[in-house]
């Protein structure tokens, strides 16, 4: 869905919020919408609400909580992300957690979650984090997503790539790999751009060129992929990048 605007107004971005705990959203309602391009359109105490509204309303971003009573944050991330295009809108999914659900963030992210934000964060990381995952920069707080990625990928053991994904990975070019082993490490565009000397919008290209590739849904899948698939190890460099150096 295309943010509502007009031609002499802000596009305004349209929020859904989903926690069980009222409290929770009416201060997340307050900060966003002190500002004039933020536009909260509902609220949903639990995973089946937030379906329901998420298909009448197609907001442009949902925040999710991760435990809700009935069906949880997760669950109802996974039906979105599973939905027929079209039936949600293509609505951006950040989910809510705390510190001790390390394993939860790593599910969500596989359910196909934009990304994540700690429920702990401030005014600004809020407010940023939405209209970053607006336009499709997700995997938010990279210094957090390495950080809580790694921790847990730390203990989960590489899976065996099936044909399908040696061959896409075959397909990659030189300097894709080079971007997906950044991505993989929750690095932003601009980080991405700063390490290899090109521009943003060079960035862009190539990681749609490599999610479009691997057919994954967006750069956090990618990071996932990267882990779970073994080509990136928890404080190594991506494995194709070792064996480069190894031989070189």
């Amino acid at each position: 869905m295309t943010p509502t605007q007009t031609p002499t107004q802000t596009p305004t971005l349209r929020i859904l919020i989903a926690d069980d705990q009222a409290l929770v959203r009416a201060g997340f309602r307050m900060i966003l919408e002190a500002q004039p391009d933020l536009e909260v359109v509902a609220e949903a105490a639990d995973g089946e609400s937030a379906i329901r509204l998420a298909e009448r309303l197609r907001p442009d971003v949902i925040l999710m909580d991760v435990r809700m009573p009935g069906l949880d944050g997760l669950a109802a991330t996974r039906r979105l992300a599973a939905a027929p295009d079209g039936a949600a809108g293509p609505s951006r999914i950040i989910v809510l957690t705390t510190f001790d659900l390390d394993e939860y963030v790593y599910a969500a992210l596989q359910a196909g979650a934009t990304g994540f934000l700690l429920k702990d964060v401030t005014p600004e990381q809020l407010v940023a984090a939405v209209r970053t995952v607006a336009v499709g920069d997700a995997l938010l707080a990279p210094s957090i997503t390495r950080r809580l990625v790694e921790r847990y990928a730390r203990s989960a053991q590489p899976a065996a790539l099936p044909p399908d994904a040696t061959a896409k990975l075959a397909a990659l070019t030189a300097r894709e790999r080079e971007v997906f082993g950044l991505v993989a490490r929750g690095m932003s565009n601009a980080e991405i751009a700063g390490t290899l000397v090109v521009s943003e919008a060079t960035v862009k290209t190539h990681v749609a060129g490599i999610l479009s590739k691997l057919e994954l849904r967006n750069r956090a899948q990618a990071v996932v992929f990267a882990y779970e698939s073994g080509l990136i190890r928890a404080g190594s460099m991506p494995v194709q990048e070792a064996s480069t150096a190894a031989g070189a």
